[in-house]
């Protein structure tokens, strides 16, 4: 039986961004996920491993405040979505990700999914054969990422409906900030959300918030 695919965790910066770092224990090849702050601990994330590439959610500065400083270290590849990026970012990505795109991480393989609605180039990593994604702030235990304008709610429930909950209950997502959860312990939560009339509604959102 194949070795799964590790990972590491750690909170970062002051809004406690969650960085991760995803290892091949066959290979060693390993990819840091949202170098958000820190660049020191996130070195640490990477020890005993080789890093291959640097892979971002999206493009607030909370996910990307220490990339220019891991990208110097690692001299790495970094891929990302092609946008559009949040607050005019340039991100001068090695490789654009777009929906159903594969990374290969060792001898493993991560399938990216196109989740906007927090920002139209959030993304999520499905580690393929295995039952985990990192969601960045497409949705958290307690709710949907925050949106800014009633068109990027609204790209958030399609991306709720006709993505999220196409992935099986056994999922475990890991977000961008707070701990990871089980998609089929908040399916009710979330099918329930998404039935109720939300009007004109934007900002944060809470999956027992009335419609």
């Amino acid at each position: 039986m194949q070795a799964k695919l590790k990972i590491r965790i750690c909170q970062v910066g002051p809004w406690g961004l969650n960085a991760y770092v995803l290892v091949c224990s066959a290979s060693g090849q390993s990819v840091l996920i949202d170098p958000g702050a820190e660049p020191d601990t996130l070195e640490l994330l990477l020890a005993e491993s080789t890093a291959m590439a640097i892979l971002l959610t999206h493009s607030h500065s909370d996910h990307t405040g220490a990339l220019a400083e891991m990208r110097r270290r690692l001299k790495v590849p970094l891929m990302a979505h092609p946008g559009i990026h949040a607050d005019g970012t340039d991100l001068d990505a090695d490789r654009r990700l777009s929906h159903n795109s594969v990374v290969k991480v060792g001898k493993h393989q991560l399938k990216v999914h196109h989740t906007p609605g927090h920002t139209d180039d959030q993304i999520s990593f499905m580690i393929k054969d295995d039952h985990y994604a990192i969601v960045g702030d497409t949705i958290f235990e307690g709710g949907p990422g925050k949106t800014w304008s009633v068109e990027g709610f609204r790209t958030t429930l399609k991306t709720l409906q006709n993505v999220v909950l196409s992935w099986p209950d056994k999922t475990i997502c890991y977000p961008g900030h707070g701990p990871s959860f089980r998609l089929g312990d908040k399916r009710k939560d979330i099918e329930a959300f998404l039935s109720k009339d939300h009007g004109a509604f934007f900002g944060d959102a809470a999956w027992e918030m009335s419609g």
